[in-house]
C-alpha cells in the first residue's frame, strides 16, 4: 500500500481520479486547496491491483489448429490482402500466437525465436492499441493493449486475445 499526492486543477480532478482507479485499487480521496498553485491537492491511498494469471500456453492453444495451417491461413491472408498498415487484425493475431506457440517448441518441427514471437506480439498490440481496443472493444480480456501487465508480457497479451478469438470464431 502506498499514498499518492498530486496537485492538479480542479477541473481535471475527476479525470485524474478516474485514471489513478484503472490502474490501482484506491481508497478514499482526500483534497486540499493548494496555496502554491491554486489548484487542489489530491492525497490517495493507493494498492496494486492483484495480477491476473495470464492463461497458460497449454489454456491458450488447447483447441487451436496446428501452427502448419495457422501459417497457411497467414498467407492465404497475405496473398488476399495487400502488406499495409491496415492489415487486418487476425492476421497478425494468428502469426504471433503461431510464432509463439513455435518459441515455445510447442509443435515439433517448427522454430521461432522468443525475440520473434515478442516482435509479433507488440505488432498486434500497437494494432489494438492504435484501433482504440480495449476492454469494451474488440480485445476483451482483462488486460487491455496499453496495460502495464501487456507492456511487461506482450506475448502472454497474445495468449489472451487468441484464447478469447480462437473461443468465438470456432
Amino acid at each position: 500500500m502506498f499514498e499518492i499526492r498530486i496537485i492538479c486543477e480542479t477541473p481535471d480532478r475527476e479525470s485524474v481520479v478516474n485514471g489513478l482507479r484503472s490502474q490501482f485499487n484506491i481508497g478514499h480521496v482526500r483534497s486540499s486547496f493548494s496555496l502554491t498553485s491554486g489548484g487542489e491537492r489530491l492525497y490517495i491511498t493507493a494498492d496494486l491491483p492483484a495480477p491476473n494469471p495470464w492463461p497458460t500456453p497449454e489454456q491458450a492453444y488447447a483447441e487451436a489448429p496446428g501452427v502448419g495451417y495457422e501459417l497457411e491461413v497467414t498467407r492465404e491472408i497475405l496473398a488476399d490482402t495487400p502488406l499495409s498498415p491496415d492489415l487486418n487484425r487476425e492476421y497478425w493475431l494468428r502469426r504471433a500466437a503461431a510464432l509463439d506457440r513455435m518459441a515455445l517448441g510447442l509443435p515439433p518441427g517448427h522454430d521461432a525465436t522468443p525475440e520473434a514471437a515478442r516482435d509479433a506480439a507488440i505488432n498486434l498490440m500497437d494494432l489494438d492499441s492504435t484501433a482504440g481496443l480495449g476492454p469494451s472493444g474488440y480485445a476483451n480480456g482483462p488486460y487491455h493493449p496499453d496495460h502495464p501487465e501487456s507492456t511487461r508480457n506482450p506475448r502472454g497479451y497474445i495468449r489472451q486475445e487468441f484464447a478469447i478469438w480462437h473461443k468465438n470464431n470456432q
